[in-house]
């Protein structure tokens, strides 16, 4: 294994073994995987030729899963994924598959797709539902509220509280203490001048700190597509397998083949050999593509 792979593994361990008691935020409780989102997937060869959804999000990440959920509750909303159902994939479920995740080699269908980024770094993402989620070391942290601040974005920060209490009461777990050799390290970063200590923080701050985790205290994991869980299930339907390769914006009447949607709104070709799908934004409303900059891009 090349030398940076070694580290990159190294350093998502070490991560991962970040939890410890909360002192003060409520943690997620409970230790059993919650796999009622299941009720709203299909397989994208599954899905009916032809539909409408007031959403459809491009993307079953971290971020789709809970921006889907978020939009479900007073619309249809429709999620494309291209990987498969995290409980076929028994690896990306527990902590014990972590490294072998990591360790796969990629035939494309692996839920650790391998990418070398713009820099030369080689690297891993998510290829399954829950994204990233359900492959890194499972380490949270609140976003830094400088790059907020600075984001050009106009936040309700309220908003964004109630957000945060939401993903750490459904996901986030304390792991209660650290081990001999997490405490040594801990120790020598502050030692090596990484400070001040924080002790628990979830939020960011300069220095080092110790934060929550998405495995419980069993070692199963709970990644993003567990937040999919809050939204309603009735209005959402989620395709696996499903490869994007354009989005067509139409304000007009349409002339093509009646398995494309004809009239207003947004619409795009959705394909999954050997069979081609459509499906439309109802309203003009906006298309959502959910991801970070390592993502897959259209």
């Amino acid at each position: 294994m090349a030398p940076r792979t070694v580290l990159f593994v190294v350093f998502l361990i070490f991560f991962y073994f970040q939890g410890q008691l909360l002192q003060v935020q409520a943690l997620a409780n409970r230790f059993d995987l919650d796999f009622s989102y299941m009720k709203s997937v299909k397989n994208a060869t599954d899905m009916p030729s032809e539909e409408e959804y007031d959403y459809i999000v491009i993307g079953g990440g971290t971020a789709g899963c809970p921006l889907a959920a978020t939009l479900s509750e007073e619309h249809s909303v429709l999620v494309l994924e291209r990987g498969g159902a995290p409980e076929t994939q028994p690896n990306v479920l527990s902590v014990d598959g972590f490294v072998a995740n990591l360790m796969q080699e990629d035939d494309g269908k692996t839920p650790a797709q391998r990418f070398t980024s713009e820099d030369g770094v080689a690297n891993v993402r998510g290829r399954v539902l829950g994204g990233s989620s359900m492959i890194n070391a499972g380490f949270y942290s609140r976003a830094d509220n400088e790059f907020l601040s600075k984001s050009g974005v106009d936040w309700d920060m309220n908003a964004v509280e109630k957000a945060y209490q939401w993903v750490e009461e459904t996901i986030v777990f304390d792991q209660s203490s650290l081990a001999v050799w997490q405490s040594a390290i801990k120790e020598a970063l502050v030692e090596a001048g990484v400070i001040p200590d924080n002790g628990f923080r979830l939020d960011h701050v300069v220095g080092t700190k110790v934060s929550g985790s998405i495995f419980d205290g069993v070692g199963k994991r709970h990644g993003a597509v567990e937040l999919l869980n809050g939204g309603n299930l009735r209005n959402l339907r989620v395709a696996l397998h499903a490869v994007v390769e354009k989005i067509i914006f139409s304000t007009v009447s349409s002339s093509r083949p009646t398995r494309m949607v004809k009239g207003g709104g947004y619409c795009a070709r959705v394909w999954n050999s050997p069979m081609e799908r459509a499906v439309h934004v109802k309203r003009a409303c906006a298309w959502e593509e959910a991801g970070d900059s390592w993502g897959p891009q259209i």
